[in-house]
């Protein structure tokens, strides 16, 4: 089953849950802020995302901005970054879909119809 972490204000995370509705996929929906990626999670992510560590990242955000991720991210450790991410849902790039095989992060159709 596929496991997708949306935040209920985002319209891409809408989009998003409306193709998986319209194309006839089963998944379990969590809340990204409140139940963010384990962090085994987000290093099977980083796999799919081949290893690019920014990818998991939601750079628009304002804890992005806040926290000055722009500077600190190139210096962190994959550990440091999953650990924060790990605690911090707003931080991870939305929506977040994890399955048999498959990893993405964001909604690009194009690229869901194609892996799923």
């Amino acid at each position: 089953m596929l496991r997708v972490y949306t935040y209920q204000k985002c319209g891409t995370c809408r989009k998003a849950t409306r193709w998986l509705d319209e194309h006839g996929l089963q998944y379990e929906e969590f809340p990204i802020r409140e139940t963010p990626p384990s962090v085994d999670e987000l290093k099977t992510m980083l796999e799919y995302q081949g290893g690019e560590l920014r990818k998991l990242f939601n750079t628009a955000g304002g804890d992005y901005r806040e926290l000055n991720m722009k500077e600190v991210l190139p210096g962190m450790s994959d550990t440091e970054a999953f650990d924060l991410l790990s605690q911090r849902g707003n931080l991870v790039k939305r929506p977040f879909l994890l399955g048999a095989g498959t990893g993405l992060v964001g909604f690009k159709e194009s690229e869901w119809e194609t892996l799923l």
